[in-house]
């Protein structure tokens, strides 16, 4: 755990018991404030999770004097992180660790939640609409059967392929392939940046071709997509994961602190519970850092400058 080092007053002999006295309430009023001057957020591979990051680094840093470490962690291994005091918090989760979330919130209470994020995350199959309004059935999954052709490439044979997530996403869409029995290869693109190059030069080119996707995304202010109708999402249906036949449900993103950061972080627990922003403020910042090349801190600077009456709301009440 990175929480601000406490004085610890250590008494030698001859101090007289005044001294000794205004030393001990010293050393109890610095143990009291258990505040946070150095802390470490996970950040997901995602450029969207790394927009949250760089923002709350820079607010936390120039108006709370919190020195912040920004650490990239695939959720299932942030949750360690958090479990295991090596990191604080986690601004953006999209529930992929149920297992480690129960062993970790509910069982040892080692983290807990620290709220919404404010962004709703949906995770579906597309196509690009250009393709959708020539063949207006490719929409339903049911009817991807007809249209696989389509999307074969040298690498797929005579099965379509499937522009697949990078591996740390959550995704079932194997389980789905094969539980809908559509004739699809999964391709793996690897990470977020090979798949956003794939579709960007697919688009382009006005190729057919069905991806995973997902929303925040930057990128889906820059090209058109329409969603395939999957078989509606009920409660259980994808669990265990092997027997999902649903469309992905639609996830409020959490933030979860490490227990006793929550509890001894001061201002910079309170904020990261506080922060809270739209998904339009998210793309306009992993917009700048993905497509507009700024680094990741430039980014956040425009952004803190622009909108001060949005995170002025999320620091701690004085």
């Amino acid at each position: 755990m990175t929480h601000s080092k406490r004085i610890r007053t250590t008494l030698v002999a001859g101090v007289g018991a005044l001294g000794m006295l205004a030393l001990s309430a010293c050393a109890a009023e610095t143990d009291s404030a258990s505040a946070s001057d150095e802390i470490t957020l996970t950040v997901p591979s995602w450029v969207g999770a790394r927009a949250n990051a760089e923002v709350a680094k820079v607010i936390m840093e120039q108006e709370l004097d919190v020195k912040v470490e920004l650490q990239q962690l695939d959720e299932p291994v942030a949750f360690d992180a958090l479990n295991n005091g090596k990191a604080d918090a986690i601004l953006e989760d999209w529930g992929g660790s149920p297992k480690k979330e129960k062993l970790y919130i509910e069982d040892k209470k080692t983290i807990v939640k620290g709220g919404d994020l404010g962004v709703v995350g949906h995770i579906g199959w597309f196509v690009p609409k250009y393709y959708a309004d020539a063949n207006p059935e490719v929409t339903d999954a049911k009817n991807l059967n007809k249209f696989t052709k389509d999307f074969r490439s040298a690498n797929s044979g005579d099965m379509g392929e499937f522009l697949g997530a990078a591996p740390s996403y959550t995704t079932y869409d194997e389980h789905l392939v094969k539980n809908l029995k559509l004739n699809l290869k999964i391709k793996e693109t690897g990470n977020e940046a090979a798949q956003i190059k794939e579709i960007q030069q697919k688009y382009r080119d006005k190729e057919p071709f069905i991806t995973y996707w997902w929303d925040p995304q930057w990128l889906n202010a820059d090209i058109d997509l329409v969603e395939v109708k999957l078989p509606a999402y009920e409660e259980g249906c994808n669990v265990p994961e092997t027997a999902t036949d649903c469309a992905y449900a639609n996830t409020p993103l959490q933030k979860y602190l490490n227990a006793d950061f929550a509890k001894d972080g001061g201002d910079a627990a309170e904020f990261i519970k506080n922060f809270k922003w739209s998904t339009e403020e998210q793309n306009a910042v992993a917009k700048a850092i993905a497509k507009d090349k700024m680094s990741g801190p430039d980014a956040a600077e425009k952004w803190v400058k622009e909108n001060k009456s949005t995170w002025e709301a999320w620091l701690p009440k004085k």
